[in-house]
């Protein structure tokens, strides 16, 4: 049979794939005009005055262009999401670096170099649309890869685990999430009483209930921010052998995490943190990158890990099945406007190429209806796939016809199959070998609502997670449900949340609970309904992989601020910049004022921004040269003060030369204490300037010194 014209598209490689999206999208952007026009092309001649009758007269009727204007205002706005409301998003490639033939058929994991075009929305879960980006949530991760077989939407989350086994409780947890449904409050918040009822009621959300409280919940940046594919999937090879597998998005910048305090006021400061970071860096060509890993487990062999991979609320341990690097995805453009491509970007796990398949996690098979159903009520209709950033790049035929916003226009007579009018040849599709295959599955029966009891394991895991954490760690995750808790009203449901605590760790429940004058009772847990006690010994103790502690990865893109003053003195300074630059820190000089600064050798300082427009918090450390005069004025200035103050005690890098100390005498640190926990107190002497300098650049890529002393005591 002689090959198609279709065929023959999906299997030319064209010279640059990774730019094949681009050129697709090109097709449909509209560039500015200089003619102003209707949406039909008549030039409108007066932008500023409606049509009247007399000067001072009524609004005519017949006046078309302004009904069109205000028409088109009044529907410019879609149904936000239910959730994944506040999202971002950016085009760039995945690029393979092990091709994955061995395990799946999908064409786009075939060869070492291949690149596929990919569009990746992050976005929070609870908030919505104008809600801020550094709440405390998990976070979607979302990568539409527009592969030559069709788009491949991998849907993931910042969470390797979620807080349901089943899909028929979805609806129940995202209304306890949202707003109270009486006063519409709390917005993009877990702190109130029916997350913390629904989730004290439902034991087998507790795992992912440390990680919600743990530092994953507050990225740094979505730049450094993991993603992981939750479910479990399958890979089918040629052979239609098919392996199940877990995938994993690592940052090439290292895991970090903002302070819970920091991320609360930057919620108020700069509600737009993460999407302005993730803005900023692409535009300025510091293009972020993950690389993609997968846990691959033979079927056969699945039994024997001790963990159900159908399960959502578990996890394997990467020291029980390593992670697989298999290729890297970089985002290097951004959208060009954000309605139509961010907002329009419409994603689904059954958006699948061949080679790709299913499990049985009945959170998964849920979500194949969810998706779909969603999309057609937020979208407007069955063809939202036409929508450019939507569209495959693959070629579409399908007989599906008109409906709302259809955009292709089908020729001939033909909407249907099996024919023979459409090319004098008959037309049938009746089991093929080619195309996507579905992977046998043994299918148990009889009919029944009721789960595997190898389910029923709902506490070894959140235990494995809690052991793994550090100290500081482990500190956060307690401050984070007394945080939670003390805010929840009801005395019941604080003692059914430390209740269920006890059967993670009990020193963990009795330290939550403390402050709330309660006594955990893991009998009293064990004894409520839905409660499950699994008699399967845990798979690990720990996992070094669940701590975000030591991910130190280099300092790319991390932001020091400068402060400064006239009569500072810029000797040290240029060399502590240069190692910055040298490590593609950023340096931004911050004073009262954005004139130039004149400094203590008679040379002039470019200052960046002024303390009335920036915060500590926007920065990864903080850099304070020497000079009396200088640091007298910065001592005198007290948004100087709080804004070292801030930064010590979010245990942030500090570097403190000479006099500079001054800002930090309030809590007891002077020339005479000692370096120490990311704190740098010198007098810069010439002898120990490069040491200091590379010093410094180790501080700040190990990111944060949660360990720093007498934290509590910090006015800021």
């Amino acid at each position: 049979m002689p090959q198609s014209r279709t065929d023959a598209q999906r299997k030319t490689r064209p010279a640059d794939a990774a730019s094949a999206k681009q050129r697709q999208l090109e097709a449909f952007s509209q560039a500015p005009e200089a003619v102003l026009t209707t949406d039909e092309g008549v030039v409108v001649p007066d932008n500023h005055n409606s049509l009247r009758a007399g000067a001072r007269g009524p609004t005519l009727l017949e006046d078309f262009i302004l009904l069109e204007k205000l028409r088109h205002f009044d529907h410019e706005r879609i149904p936000e999401r239910v959730v994944h409301a506040r999202g971002a998003g950016a085009y760039g490639y995945f690029e393979v670096t092990r091709p994955m033939g061995a395990y799946t058929t999908a064409e786009f994991l075939q060869e070492t170099g291949a690149r596929t075009p990919v569009f990746v929305r992050f976005s929070t879960v609870a908030g919505e649309r104008g809600s801020a980006d550094t709440v405390r949530d998990v976070r979607g991760f979302a990568v539409k890869f527009y592969t030559r077989e069709g788009n491949y939407d991998l849907v993931g989350a910042s969470f390797p685990v979620f807080f349901i086994q089943d899909a028929i409780k979805f609806p129940d947890l995202i209304h306890a999430l949202k707003p109270e449904p009486h006063s519409g409050m709390p917005q993009a918040s877990s702190a109130h009483d029916t997350f913390w009822d629904f989730v004290s009621l439902v034991p087998e959300s507790t795992h992912a209930l440390l990680w919600l409280m743990s530092d994953h919940a507050l990225p740094r940046s979505l730049r450094m921010m993991a993603g992981f594919g939750v479910h479990t999937w399958r890979l089918v090879n040629a052979h239609g052998v098919s392996h199940f597998v877990k995938f994993h998005w690592k940052p090439r910048l290292g895991r970090h995490a903002l302070a819970a305090e920091e991320a609360r006021k930057l919620a108020g400061t700069d509600p737009d943190f993460h999407r302005r970071d993730l803005w900023d860096a692409i535009a300025h060509g510091h293009w972020p990158e993950w690389e993609l890993g997968v846990q691959v487990v033979e079927e056969h062999k699945a039994a024997g890990l001790g963990i159900d991979l159908l399960d959502p609320t578990k996890l394997i341990p990467e020291e029980l099945v390593p992670v697989q690097p298999v290729g890297k995805l970089v985002l290097n453009r951004n959208p060009d406007n954000f309605f139509a491509e961010v907002e329009q970007a419409a994603f689904h796990p059954g958006h699948l190429v061949p080679g790709i398949g299913f499990s049985n996690d009945p959170l998964l098979q849920g979500r194949l209806f969810a998706y779909t159903d969603s999309q057609l009520a937020r979208l407007g209709g069955p063809n939202y796939h036409e929508l450019p950033v939507n569209r495959p790049l693959a070629p579409a035929h399908s007989h599906h016809r008109d409906g709302p916003h259809r955009m292709t226009v089908a020729r001939g007579q033909v909407s249907y199959e099996p024919n023979t009018l459409a090319s004098g040849a008959e037309f049938r599709v009746d089991g093929a070998q080619s195309g996507f295959q579905s992977a046998p599955d043994d299918v148990e029966s009889p009919k029944l609502r009721r789960r595997s009891p190898s389910f029923d394991d709902h506490f070894s895991q959140a235990s494995l997670f809690w052991n793994s954490q550090s100290v500081a760690e482990k500190e956060h995750i307690v401050c984070a449900f007394q945080y939670e808790l003390v805010r929840v009203e009801t005395r019941a449901i604080r003692q059914r949340v430390v209740d269920n605590l006890a059967h993670v760790d009990p020193r963990l429940a009795r330290r939550v609970a403390e402050p709330l004058g309660l006594l955990p009772d893991a009998k009293a847990a064990a004894g409520r309904a839905g409660f499950r006690q699994s008699k399967a010994k845990p798979v690990a103790d720990t996992s070094a992989a669940l701590s975000m502690e030591g991910a130190a990865a280099g300092i790319a893109t991390r932001r020091v601020a400068v402060l400064a003053a006239p009569g500072v003195e810029i000797g040290v300074l240029k060399i502590i910049q240069q190692a910055l630059t040298d490590a593609q820190a950023q340096c931004k000089v911050i004073a009262v004022q954005l004139a130039p600064i004149s400094t203590s050798s008679g040379q002039q300082l470019a200052v960046d921004c002024t303390f009335g427009a920036a915060s500590s918090l926007a920065f990864d450390a903080v850099l304070v040269p020497g000079g009396a005069a200088h640091a007298q004025a910065l001592a005198a200035h007290g948004d100087a003060v709080r804004f070292v103050l801030e930064a010590y005690r979010h245990c942030k890098p500090l570097c403190l030369i000479g006099d500079a100390v001054r800002l930090l005498a309030c809590i007891g640190i002077d020339a005479d204490t000692p370096s120490g926990h990311g704190l740098f107190i010198t007098k810069g002497d010439p002898s120990s300037r490069v040491q200091l300098a590379q010093d410094f650049v180790a501080a700040i890529a190990r990111h944060r010194h949660w360990s720093r002393p007498h934290l509590e005591s910090v006015p800021a």
